[in-house]
C-alpha cells in the first residue's frame, strides 16, 4: 500500500513523496490522516533548517498535530476497531527512565515525539495519508467529533498544561503575549478556568480578532498603542498571571512590568538567551515559570473540544489539500492573516 508523505530535505526544500506501508504490528494500528495542524516547529524546519540547535540533518517526514480514522488494527489491540475516529497523542515516553518512574513523563530521558528532529534518526511525523502508530497514542472520538477541530488538541494541550503550571487562575487577572495558534489557545484556557479578565497582546489585528473570539475580554496591538500595555504597569503591576507566548525580548520585560507582585510568569514561547530584567522579578517576588509540552492534559484537550467547552475553531483560519503542501505553510507564516493552518488528507 502506498501513501503520500510531506517530506522535508533541509531549509526550503519540502516534497510530496510516496512511501510503503506497513500492516500495523502488535498493540499498533493503521490509522488515515484526516487533518494536520501546521506548528511553528514545522515552520521553523522548513524555513530555517531546525530550530536553535536542532538541526533537520536527514529526510524528516513532518507534523505531530493530528486526527484521523482507524483503518486496521494490529494483534492484541483493544478498545480501538476499524472507523474509530482517533486523535493521535505525538507524544511517547519510555515509561521505564527515572523521571518516568517519579511520575514526570514529559521529561522522559528518551522520549519520542511525532515529527522532531532533535535525535538521530529522526522521529517521522504525521503528515501522511496513512500511518502506523501505537493504539496507545489513539484516544477514541466522538462519532461526531470534528477531526479538524481535533487536530487542534495538541496544542490546547501544552496551553492546558501551561495553565496548570500557573496555578489557580479562577477570579484572577491574566495577560497573554502573543496571539499566535498558542496564544489565543492560552487565552481561551485561562477563560474556561474562570479567570475574571484576559488581555491579549500582538502585533497584528487579524490574529488579535480570533483572540477575541477566544474569550479574551480585551485585545491590545502593542505595535499601534504601546502605551496601553504601558498603563498596566502602573501601581507596581495589574496582571495576577501571565503566560508569554511570544519568545520576545519586549514583551517578556512587558509581561513582567505588568504583573503584580506575587504575580506568576509562564513561559511558553522558545527562544534563545534573553536578557530578562532580574531586578524586577526579585523586587515584585515574581515566579518565572517554564512549561513544557504536557501529558495527560492531552486527554483533557480532546475532551474540552469534543464537548464544546472550548471551541477552536476561531483559530482554524485555513484548509489546504495535502499536495498544496506549500502554499499552506507560506500561509501559516503570515500572521496578518493566518492563525492555524490545517493540511487535509485522504479520510477527510
Amino acid at each position: 500500500m502506498k501513501t503520500r508523505v510531506c517530506r522535508l530535505y533541509g531549509q526550503n526544500d519540502l516534497r510530496i513523496e510516496h512511501d510503503e506501508v506497513p500492516e500495523p504490528g502488535p498493540g499498533q494500528v493503521l490509522v488515515g490522516i484526516a487533518a494536520g495542524g501546521i506548528c511553528g516547529s514545522d515552520m521553523h524546519y522548513l524555513s530555517d533548517g531546525g530550530i536553535g540547535t536542532i538541526r533537520v540533518r536527514e529526510p524528516i517526514i513532518l507534523g505531530h498535530e493530528a486526527s484521523g480514522r482507524v483503518i486496521s488494527v494490529g494483534i492484541g489491540v483493544e478498545g480501538l476497531q476499524e472507523g474509530d475516529k482517533v486523535a493521535i497523542n505525538p507524544s511517547r515516553p519510555c515509561g521505564d527512565c527515572w523521571y518516568c518512574d517519579e511520575g514526570a513523563p514529559i521529561h522522559c530521558m528518551t522520549m519520542r515525539f511525532n515529527g522532531s528532529a532533535m535525535r538521530l534518526p529522526h522521529e517521522q511525523g504525521l503528515f501522511r495519508d496513512r500511518v502506523v502508530v501505537e493504539a496507545a497514542q489513539c484516544l477514541p472520538l466522538p462519532d461526531d467529533a470534528d477531526l479538524t477541530a481535533v487536530a487542534c488538541a495538541e496544542p490546547l494541550a501544552v496551553c492546558l498544561h501551561a495553565l496548570k503550571m500557573a496555578g489557580e487562575v479562577r477570579g484572577k487577572r491574566v495577560l497573554v503575549t502573543g496571539a499566535g495558534p498558542i496564544g489565543s489557545l492560552c487565552a481561551a484556557a485561562a477563560a474556561s478556568a474562570g479567570a475574571a479578565e484576559v488581555v491579549v497582546t500582538d502585533l497584528h489585528d487579524a490574529v488579535l480578532a480570533a483572540a477575541t473570539k477566544m474569550g479574551a475580554t480585551r485585545v491590545v496591538n502593542v505595535a499601534k498603542e504601546p502605551e496601553e500595555l504601558d498603563r498596566y504597569a502602573q501601581d507596581k503591576g495589574h496582571f495576577h498571571v501571565a503566560f508569554e507566548c511570544s519568545a520576545a525580548g519586549p514583551a517578556i520585560r512587558g509581561a513582567i512590568a505588568a504583573l503584580r507582585p506575587g504575580g506568576v510568569l509562564v513561559q511558553v514561547g522558545v527562544t534563545g538567551d534573553t536578557p530578562i530584567p532580574i531586578n524586577a522579578l526579585v523586587a515584585k517576588e515574581i515566579r518565572f515559570q517554564g512549561t513544557h509540552r504536557f501529558d495527560a492534559e492531552f486527554a483533557a484537550a480532546v475532551e474540552a473540544i469534543t464537548s464544546g467547552r472550548i471551541d477552536v475553531r476561531p483559530i482554524m483560519s485555513a484548509q489546504f489539500p495535502l499536495e498544496q503542501a506549500v502554499n499552506a505553510f507560506q500561509a501559516a507564516s503570515d500572521r496578518s492573516r493566518s492563525v492555524k493552518v490545517h493540511l487535509m488528507f485522504e479520510m477527510s
